[in-house]
């Protein structure tokens, strides 16, 4: 973690999970073309939607989004499909992916919507929308995750989600996030702890911090990414992570406000560890 690492600038970078991220900015952007895209093709099939996918792998989210699916729900999907929840993995099967999806009725619903007076894009970003509402309401820490992911996913870095990672002797340690796999693959982790309520869960989630960074290995990188105003109730447990850092028992401690700065320090701990983008 770069610029000024103290306690008191930490405490202020929080904020309210889902909240003032320029990453959500960045998926409306990409519905937004991705649908009118969609709008100019003169025919829709399977060649046309995979010529789509092929030029912009971002834009199978779009596809996702078409058949109704989520960002959690087409990714899970994704690695049933193809192996991966990279787009851009992905996007080398194209094809394939645009087979699974059609047999949930992609270009039946995709030729359906178009036909309608208002524009497809609208339709798009309104279920998206509706969509990152619902997210919300189920809880700000999944949020929090897929702000992360979707950084290592921008990097082109293989990983694995809510997993474990194996460190000093036999011993192992949970993370959220496991570059390029859990287990015995595991080279940088990152532990993602976000809550915009109080209570025991964030001792809990502290425990877990403290339990990466004593099990590591000294060459693994362990990053930690905390945000959400439930924090601000519980600063003694904000306080004992940031302890981590001062002793560099951490490498880098983040929150949403320093997004930019994680995915640098991603990268050069990827390149470092000889991890190359997939």
């Amino acid at each position: 973690m770069t610029g000024d690492s103290s306690f008191e600038t930490f405490l202020a970078s929080l904020g309210r999970i889902g909240e003032g991220v320029a990453i959500a900015d960045d998926t409306m952007d990409t519905i937004s073309e991705g649908g009118a895209r969609l709008e100019d093709l003169p025919s829709v099939d399977r060649d046309s939607l995979t010529a789509l996918v092929k030029e912009n792998p971002e834009w199978i989210r779009v596809l996702g989004l078409a058949v109704g699916l989520g960002q959690e729900q087409l990714q899970v999907n994704l690695h049933q499909w193809v192996g991966t929840r990279s787009y851009r993995v992905a996007a080398k099967q194209a094809a394939d992916v645009v087979a699974a999806l059609d047999e949930l009725g992609l270009v039946t619903r995709v030729e359906a919507e178009r036909a309608r007076t208002y524009r497809y894009r609208d339709v798009l970003l309104a279920r998206y929308g509706s969509r990152a509402t619902a997210g919300r309401a189920i809880g700000r820490g999944r949020a929090l995750e897929d702000v992360v992911e979707t950084v290592v996913l921008n990097l082109g870095l293989p990983h694995v989600m809510r997993t474990r990672f194996a460190g000093q002797g036999s011993r192992t340690g949970p993370c959220d996030l496991a570059i390029p796999g859990g287990n015995t693959e595991a080279q940088i982790v990152v532990g993602i702890k976000g809550f915009n309520s109080t209570g025991s869960k964030l001792t809990d989630a502290t425990r877990e911090i403290e339990e990466m960074a004593g099990v590591r290995l000294p060459r693994q990188y362990v990053f930690a990414v905390v945000d959400g105003l439930g924090w601000l109730g519980r600063k003694a447990d904000l306080r004992r992570i940031h302890t981590l850092l001062e002793r560099r028992n951490l490498d880098g401690l983040y929150t949403q406000a320093s997004m930019e700065t994680f995915r640098d320090d991603v990268a050069d701990a990827a390149k470092r560890c000889g991890i190359k983008p997939v």
